[in-house]
């Protein structure tokens, strides 16, 4: 077989993959990681499982750790503070110049760790959709959040490792990302236009274990991924942790919120996260979204309101939302018990987040001979969890108005068990400084 038919069948073949929405093989994403790339070579475990048999024998430095992740014995608690956010950007590419920092609440309100998920990274056209996956767009994104969390930083090199990207990246060591950056890149995953990043202090990241990524395809057909779920699982320390970040079903006719209820109910059932290693004497990792012990459910969820354009309107003016809130198809549901059920969502003191023209405090619907589709206000993107030992510090909206969406988030207080040990192996992280206090 010639050299050129080769890339042609490869070519095919990563087409049919796309189409079909079937994973790859170890479910790559990107990482800050260091030997990622070296261990996918060889068809073996992630750095990050890696990383968990270092932590169960010996270490350099003589650590032990339980090998039952669920044995508190030797564990004491500490509050690890989250920034979730979400935002569909409308298929528009971002500006060199446009800051991220108002909406991640820098300096003013630091997280350990960053949740960031994206809708509509890309045009959601036929190319996009059926073709190779675009990158360029998601490395744009990565640079604009890096140069956010680590602006205080004099070195602002990026740290991720972006293999489409690679004139704008380059992979890093432990030690130098821990002196460079404020933050690392745990993770980042693309399907199609959604997009889902996490970010971690320097000194926090080399904790996590059992990193992976599993997707859903709920668009064309059922299974493309112009619509679906990008969801990340992994353990800090001793905690498994959940983030699912989901684009589901459009439309505001009657009946449309069941197909985004079934697209729910889909996820759930079809998400899976593979073990390629398992670990002697120690607890697997979750299989599923439900078996985590803090599970996030974020992005365009695109629930919504049962009421008329006029009636919309007259309470948008009055900024009566909680009117409004009566008509919220996903509050709804999850009161008759149709979606997300055992699940909590903040409550919504903001206006809706959609749909906005573009560089504009004017919902479309206000325009009387806009262009644009003319679309009822809704609280489109929403943030919800699940988890005892979750407390949500705030649910609010930001105000950048590069999209016809305005982007949501929330920070949270997530109670983690830590090895006692490292109370004393100190790094930069607010959880071990909280811990030797």
């Amino acid at each position: 077989m010639s050299a050129e038919n080769k890339k042609i069948r490869k070519f095919l073949w990563r087409l049919f993959r796309k189409w079909l929405n079937l994973k790859n093989r170890g479910d790559g994403f990107h990482s800050d990681y260091a030997h990622r790339r070296a261990l996918a070579k060889q068809g073996k475990a992630t750095l990050v499982r890696q990383i968990g048999l270092r932590l169960i024998g010996a270490s350099e430095s003589g650590r032990r750790i339980s090998s039952d992740p669920g044995d508190t014995s030797i564990s004491s608690t500490s509050n690890l503070r989250t920034f979730v956010g979400t935002w569909n950007v409308g298929g528009n590419s971002p500006p060199e110049d446009l800051n991220l920092r108002d909406w991640l609440q820098i300096p003013a309100s630091a997280a350990d760790i960053y949740v960031l998920g994206f809708q509509e990274i890309v045009p959601l056209n036929a190319g996009n959709v059926l073709g190779p996956e675009d990158s360029s767009t998601a490395a744009k994104w990565l640079l604009l959040i890096q140069q956010a969390l680590n602006s205080s930083r004099e070195d602002q090199d990026v740290c991720y490792i972006n293999e489409v990207a690679q004139q704008m990246s380059n992979s890093c060591s432990k030690s130098s990302c821990e002196r460079s950056q404020r933050y690392c890149l745990a993770v980042s995953k693309q399907m199609v236009g959604v997009f889902l990043c996490v970010w971690v202090r320097a000194g926090l990241y080399w904790h996590i274990s059992n990193l992976k990524v599993s997707c859903v395809g709920r668009g064309i057909m059922g299974y493309m991924g112009n619509k679906g779920s990008i969801s990340i699982s992994m353990t800090m320390y001793q905690t498994s942790f959940c983030f699912v970040c989901t684009h589901l079903a459009s439309g505001e006719k009657e009946g449309d919120e069941v197909r985004r209820n079934s697209d729910v109910m889909e996820i759930l059932k079809k998400t899976r996260f593979s073990h390629s290693l398992k670990l002697l004497g120690r607890q697997s990792s979750p299989d599923h979204i439900l078996e985590h012990d803090n599970i996030i459910w974020l992005g365009d969820l695109n629930y919504r309101l049962v009421t008329g354009r006029g009636d919309t309107c007259e309470l948008l003016k009055k900024n009566d939302w909680q009117a409004l809130l009566e008509k919220d198809q996903l509050l709804i549901e999850r009161k008759t018990g149709g979606v997300f059920e055992g699940w909590e969502e903040g409550k919504i003191y903001f206006a809706p987040t959609y749909k906005y023209l573009i560089n504009s405090d004017r919902y479309v619907a206000q325009i009387f001979q806009s262009k644009e589709k003319q679309r009822n206000p809704a609280w489109c993107d929403r943030i919800l969890w699940r988890g005892d030992n979750m407390k949500q510090m705030y649910y609010m909206r930001g105000e950048l108005k590069f999209s016809d969406h305005r982007p949501v988030s929330s920070m949270f207080s997530i109670q983690i068990n830590v090895p006692k040990e490292n109370q004393y192996q100190r790094s930069n992280s607010s959880v071990d400084k909280k811990m030797v206090n």
